[in-house]
């Protein structure tokens, strides 16, 4: 099987950027004790719901999803905005608990070493993220609790709707993003590594400003069943 080999690329964040990394709650460096690791989720489920407080093991990978959730999304902004992203081994992607708003929760941990300039073939470094970085987790989950694929995927999506609609507001960078969004869209990358084209299938052809404060999900994702957490802004559930 062929191996990849990973180069440490040492490339220097600004202030902003990792900032911004934080506000999603991606540190470059680990305020807490390293849980695990992006390749042993699967063995981090019990973790996962004693930190979450999630009442049965659906709920609590849900709400891990969600975590991961934000770091993906980072990294296509990060794409967008910047011409950069994360590109290391799944195993030196790592999850630390920490506090938020009172409520315990869990983070990511991105070694600041794996940041590197985008590919020029950018639907190279989408399907990156996509097969390499969001899927395996996805995977790892649902080899550990019966949960739909399309809960976890929507997980992820719905915080790119935000990310991509104030990009397409910015002449400056409309262009690029609307070239970025198609890519992240394209049949010919998820037919790859999944089954059904998850956020096609989300997404219904419609785009971003259609999309802010709709109840644009098919499924729950539970967050209303965490303790500290209330329901999310895309639920479908009648309020």
């Amino acid at each position: 099987m062929y191996k990849k080999l990973y180069t440490i690329y040492m490339t220097n964040l600004s202030n902003t950027q990792i900032q911004q990394l934080n506000n999603y709650s991606v540190f470059t460096q680990p305020s807490g004790t390293i849980l695990f690791t992006g390749n042993n989720v699967a063995h981090a489920l019990p973790i996962i719901k004693l930190i979450s407080s999630a009442p049965n093991d659906p709920i609590a990978a849900s709400f891990f999803m969600r975590r991961v959730g934000m770091f993906i999304s980072m990294q296509f902004y990060m794409m967008t905005m910047y011409d950069e992203i994360w590109d290391g081994p799944i195993e030196a992607l790592q999850f630390f608990g920490t506090t938020e708003y009172g409520n315990k929760t869990i983070s990511t941990f991105a070694p600041q070493e794996f940041f590197r300039d985008v590919n020029k073939k950018r639907d190279v470094d989408v399907q990156l993220i996509w097969e390499q970085q969001c899927s395996p987790i996805i995977d790892q989950l649902r080899s550990q609790c019966s949960i739909s694929p399309l809960t976890l995927w929507e997980n992820v999506f719905g915080y790119l709707i935000w990310h991509y609609y104030t990009f397409f507001e910015n002449p400056a960078l409309e262009d690029k993003a609307r070239n970025d969004w198609k890519l992240l869209k394209d049949p010919a990358i998820w037919k790859v590594f999944a089954s059904k084209q998850y956020l096609h299938f989300y997404l219904k052809d419609r785009n971003p400003a259609d999309l802010l404060n709709t109840t644009v999900r098919t499924t729950c994702c539970f967050s209303k069943d965490v303790p500290g957490l209330q329901k999310c802004g895309f639920c479908p559930q009648v309020k």
